[in-house]
C-alpha cells in the first residue's frame, strides 16, 4: 500500500534538528521556506509560460483578430513547437541540475544559483528583441533545470527516510505551493502582459523570482544539515574528463551551426529537431545507464526496472498535460468566449484554473488517501498510476466534442475547457505528488537528486513527443490527433492496471 499519513502521535512531533520545535502544518518548519521558494519560481514560471505561445503568434496570421500586437508574429505550428520544446528542455536539464546537486554543489548552493538564473532570464525576457528573447528562454530552462531536482530532494530531506508516515503529506503541500504560485500568474503576469504590455509582464516574473530567492536565502538555516552536503563530489581527475568533454561538444555544435549558418542553410528546425530528438534519446540512455551500474545492488536495480514503468506511464499523461499551454492555449484564445455575465478576461486566465483544481481538490484526495488507508482500502502507486492515465485519456476524449462544436466558426463556452482542467487535475493528483514521493523511496542512493531528475525526464519525453509531431506538421488542434491521443492514454493506463501485481513484485519493500 501506498504510504499514509495515519501513524501515531510520536512520529507526527519530528521536527527538523534546526527548527527549534516549530512545524509547518505538522512538518518539519524547514518546509516553510521551500515551499515559498517554489511557490514564488512557479509565479514566475507559469506566468511566463502562460504569455508564450499567445506572444509567439501575436502580430502574426494566427493571431486573435483585434489582439495586441508586438509579439514575434510565428505561425501557430512552430508557436507550439517551440513552447513544446522549451518545457521539455526544462524538465530535461533537471537531470544535470541533479547531478550538479550531487557532484559538485551540494542542493542548497545549487538552488541558489538556479534561483539567481532564472531571475536573469526573466530579465532578459522583459527587454525586447529575438535575440534577448531566446537568450532569456534558454537561462529559465537552466535556472529551472537546476532548481527542481535539488530543492524536491531538500524537501526528503526533512524526512525520516522513505517509510516517514509524514513524507507524502508533506510532497502535498508542497505541491500546493506550485499550484499557488501557478494560479496567481496568469492572472497578475498573463492580465499585465497580455493586455498592458508583454515585457512588463515578463519583467514581473522576474520580481516573483527575486521575492523566491530572498526567502530562501531567509529560511536555509531551517533546512536539513544534509541539504548542504555534496553526496559524491567529484575527484580532480572527474572536473577535468567532464569539463573537456563539455568543451569538446561544444566546439562540435558551434562548428557544426557556424558551417550551416554560413552556408545560408539555417532555418528554426535546424534547432527546433535535434533539440527534440536529444530530449526522446536521452532519457532512453540515461534509465539503461542507471539501469545497467554495475554499483547497485540487486534490489536497487530490481526497483529501477519497476521504475520504468511508471516512467513510461508518465511520459504518455504529460504529453495530453502540458498541451495546456499550446494546444489548448490557442484553443482557449481563438475558439473560447473570453466574456463570463458579460464580464471579459484575456485567454492567460484559463491557465490559472488547473492549479485552482488542484488548491481545491489536493486536500480531498489527501484525506481520501488517508481515510482509505485506515480501512487498508488505499490504492497503490501502480493503480493510483492506473487511474491518472485513464482520466487523463478521458480529458482528451472529453475535449474532441468542443473542438468540433467550434469547427464552423462558433465560440463555445468556457466551461467546457473548465471541465476538461477538471478531469485532468484528478488525474494529476493520482500521478505527479505521489510519483515525486515515489521517486524518492526507489532512488538508488547512488542517484538521490539524480533520479529526480529521471522523473522530470518523463516530461520532457512527453513534451517532445508532442513538438515533434508540431514539427512533422501534425494539427494538435484537429480532433483526430486528440481522440488518438485520449486512446492511447486510455490503454496505457488499462496496461498499468493489468501488469500491476507483476510491476508491484518489483518495487519491493516500496508499496
Amino acid at each position: 500500500m501506498a504510504s499514509s499519513l495515519t501513524k501515531d502521535a510520536a512520529e507526527q512531533e519530528k521536527t527538523s534538528p534546526t527548527s527549534g520545535g516549530m512545524t509547518f502544518f505538522g512538518h518539519p518548519f524547514g518546509l516553510a521556506p521551500l515551499f515559498l521558494t517554489e511557490m514564488w519560481e512557479r509565479f514566475s514560471y507559469y506566468g511566463m509560460r502562460a504569455l508564450l505561445v499567445v506572444y509567439l503568434i501575436s502580430g502574426g496570421p494566427d493571431a486573435k483578430p483585434g489582439s495586441q500586437g508586438g509579439g514575434l508574429a510565428m505561425p501557430e505550428a512552430s508557436s507550439v513547437a517551440i513552447y513544446s520544446i522549451y518545457v521539455a528542455m526544462v524538465y530535461l536539464l533537471a537531470m544535470p541540475g541533479g547531478w550538479f546537486g550531487d557532484r559538485v554543489w551540494g542542493p542548497r548552493k545549487t538552488v541558489t544559483i538556479a534561483a539567481s538564473t532564472i531571475m536573469a532570464g526573466h530579465l532578459l525576457l522583459a527587454v525586447p528583441g529575438k535575440p534577448t528573447f531566446f537568450a532569456g528562454l534558454a537561462l529559465v530552462a537552466i535556472g529551472s533545470g537546476l532548481l527542481k531536482s535539488n530543492i524536491s530532494t531538500m524537501v526528503g530531506h526533512l524526512y525520516d527516510g522513505p517509510t516517514d508516515p509524514r513524507r507524502d503529506g508533506g510532497f502535498t503541500l508542497f505541491y500546493i505551493g506550485i499550484n499557488l504560485g501557478a494560479f496567481f500568474a496568469p492572472l497578475v503576469i498573463g492580465t499585465i502582459g497580455q493586455e498592458v504590455n508583454w515585457h512588463l509582464g515578463f519583467g514581473i516574473a522576474a520580481a516573483g523570482m527575486a521575492l523566491g530567492l530572498m526567502i530562501f536565502l531567509w529560511g536555509t538555516r531551517h533546512l536539513d544539515p544534509k541539504s548542504s552536503v555534496v553526496p559524491t563530489p567529484l575527484s580532480a581527475e572527474e572536473r577535468k574528463a567532464t569539463l573537456t568533454k563539455a568543451l569538446i561538444w561544444l566546439g562540435v555544435a558551434a562548428v557544426f551551426y557556424g558551417i550551416v549558418g554560413g552556408a545560408g542553410l539555417f532555418t528554426l528546425n535546424w534547432a527546433l529537431i535535434p533539440i527534440t530528438l536529444l530530449g526522446l534519446i536521452i532519457p532512453i540512455t540515461v534509465l539503461l545507464r542507471i539501469k545497467r551500474d554495475k554499483d547497485l545492488s540487486d534490489t536497487e536495480q530490481t526497483k529501477v526496472s519497476g521504475y520504468i514503468w511508471f516512467f513510461v506511464a508518465a511520459a504518455a499523461f504529460w504529453m495530453i498535460f502540458d498541451q495546456a499551454g499550446s494546444t489548448m492555449s490557442t484553443f482557449a484564445e481563438k475558439k473560447t468566449a473570453d466574456n463570463v455575465f458579460g464580464i471579459g478576461f484575456p485567454s492567460t486566465w484559463f491557465q490559472s484554473v488547473n492549479p485552482l483544481w488542484v488548491m481545491a481538490l489536493a486536500p480531498v484526495f489527501a484525506w481520501l488517501w488517508v481515510f482509505l488507508a485506515r480501512r487498508n482500502s488505499e490504492p497503490s502507486t501502480t493503480v493510483k498510476f492506473s487511474m491518472a492515465m485513464v482520466l487523463i485519456g478521458a480529458s482528451f476524449f472529453v475535449f474532441a466534442v468542443p473542438m468540433g462544436m467550434a469547427g464552423d466558426g462558433t465560440k463555445v463556452s468556457p466551461a467546457w475547457l473548465l471541465m476538461i482542467y477538471m478531469i485532468q487535475t484528478m488525474g494529476e493528483l493520482c500521478l505527479s505528488p505521489v510519483g515525486l514521493s515515489l521517486t524518492t523511496k526507489m532512488a538508488p542512493k547512488k542517484y538521490a537528486s539524480q533520479m529526480l531528475g529521471v522523473w522530470f525526464l518523463a516530461v520532457t519525453a512527453g513534451d517532445c513527443t508532442t513538438g515533434l509531431l508540431s514539427i512533422a506538421g501534425v494539427d494538435m488542434n484537429g480532433t483526430g490527433t486528440i481522440v488518438f491521443q485520449a486512446a492511447l492514454c486510455t490503454l496505457a493506463g488499462v496496461a498499468v492496471w493489468m501488469y500491476r501485481k507483476r510491476i508491484i513484485a518489483l518495487m519491493g519493500d516500496v508499496h
